[in-house]
């Protein structure tokens, strides 16, 4: 009787907030998980309960992933919003339940918290988790990526099949003792892999097994990449699903001599892609489903989305606080463009989830890749704008290309009269849709 009430409470909350125009993915969930927190213990779940984990890129592969189910005509349920937390993903699957607790569809695929991943199910629930990389992310709430590594492996035991990143050694230490079956896949060199540690400290310096110190063939980002260890057989190897080939340029790659198209010409772009097409294969999906989703019915890029500012093009970056890998793919990103740019950085909240404005990380990120000639100018944004200031002056970036803004009423008029050429936003999420707010009144206020 319990469970039913807390179904049909969750589902009255849901449309209240619809009537109201009010998000409802996570207050539902608010109000009927406190009322039993083992509420999602007692549901029925269906043959395909997909978790996708790690410390960035989730969203990006979940989103893929449920594209390519979808295309494939598979009845899935996601949590779209992005509400990845135990009370969003109670709102979502109560919703989709009838009163007596079995879920109405074939799969269910949550973007999960990789913190929150034992609230979410009890053991035995899980029958596929794919998991990105686990770097410094949140230090204040998460430590090192150890603490995160543990919390993941404690959730979960040898019914659940793993979808893991093989181009990253904390992860793929899960080979050394977790006894289910392992998936594993990477990316092959690009043009833009390099040699030696030249823009960060390595997370995962040594080996798991042996503790010697690995040996990185090339590096793609921070820890991530092919390594091998010189003492014992601890080793990248050869992933199960490999993109080669890579040309971000022309946004393709190659995984097992098919063409895979990108939908945008980001790395993550590759990973998310080639993650999602070793899950579908896992569960069955046909090959010519997953390779009529990804290169006929493309899906549209949920990062990196381009606006104009009149006529001056606007690359949205949407970096993760916390995260100095997530800023050092824009950074590279930027780098890598040609002609005269414009970069803007800066936040209002340092983490949406907690309040204390931990600033620590911002010293891992190579701001230095920001010293480019044909980067004309750098705009400071936020209520931090001043914190983010002083990192640059410390990573020598020229002072006089840093112009700070008190007011963001006046940004789109600063930008148009004091800089120049294609304009990339560097912020994290909430900051996001608050440029598009103003880039778009700056242009209704031009009509």
């Amino acid at each position: 009787m319990l469970r039913a009430f807390q179904i049909e409470l969750n589902k009255l909350l849901s449309f209240i907030c619809k009537i109201f125009h009010k998000n409802g993915t996570v207050f539902p969930g608010s109000i009927t998980y406190n009322i039993n927190q083992h509420i999602l213990e007692k549901i029925k779940y269906p043959k395909y309960v997909i978790g996708v984990t790690g410390s960035s890129g989730k969203g990006t592969t979940t989103n893929m992933i449920y594209h390519i189910l979808k295309d494939a005509g598979i009845d899935v349920i996601y949590n779209a919003s992005g509400s990845n937390g135990i009370r969003g993903i109670t709102t979502l699957i109560l919703n989709n339940c009838n009163i007596f607790g079995k879920f109405k569809h074939e799969a269910l695929l949550l973007e999960l918290d990789e913190r929150h991943l034992h609230l979410a199910f009890g053991k035995n629930k899980m029958t596929h988790l794919v998991l990105t990389n686990i770097t410094r992310d949140q230090p204040a709430r998460n430590g090192s990526p150890n603490l995160i590594y543990d919390a993941i492996f404690n959730a979960i035991d040898e019914n659940t099949t793993l979808i893991l990143n093989a181009d990253d050694p904390t992860l793929l230490k899960a080979k050394l003792n977790f006894k289910g079956k392992i998936v594993t896949y990477g990316v092959d060199k690009t043009n833009n892999s390099y040699t030696g540690d030249k823009f960060f400290s390595v997370d995962e310096a040594y080996c798991p097994s042996c503790h010697h110190k690995l040996i990185y063939d090339y590096y793609h980002y921070g820890h991530i990449g092919s390594y091998h260890c010189p003492n014992c057989d601890f080793k990248r190897g050869t992933p199960d699903f490999l993109a080669t080939k890579v040309n971000l340029n022309k946004k393709e790659f190659t995984l097992n001599n098919e063409l895979i198209k990108l939908n945008k010409d980001f790395l993550f772009t590759v990973y998310a892609t080639t993650a999602a097409i070793a899950l579908s294969s896992t569960i069955g999906v046909s090959h010519k489903s997953i390779i009529n989703a990804v290169n006929k019915d493309m899906i549209e890029s949920k990062r990196g989305k381009d606006l104009f500012l009149h006529d001056r093009q606007v690359t949205m970056l949407e970096s993760k606080n916390e995260n100095a890998l997530s800023y050092f793919q824009s950074l590279q990103y930027i780098n890598n463009q040609k002609g005269k740019k414009t970069v803007i950085l800066g936040f209002d909240n340092v983490s949406r989830r907690y309040k204390f404005n931990d600033l620590s990380w911002l010293w891992d990120v190579s701001f230095e890749l920001l010293n480019d000639d044909n980067i004309s100018s750098i705009v400071l944004i936020g209520r931090f704008k001043w914190d983010v200031r002083v990192r640059l002056l410390y990573a020598n970036t020229n002072p006089d290309k840093i112009i700070m803004i008190d007011d963001l009423d006046n940004l789109t008029n600063i930008i148009e009269e004091k800089t120049k050429g294609h304009i990339y936003t560097m912020v994290c999420f909430d900051m996001t849709a608050i440029l598009k707010e103003k880039i778009k009144e700056a242009n209704n206020d031009q009509n």
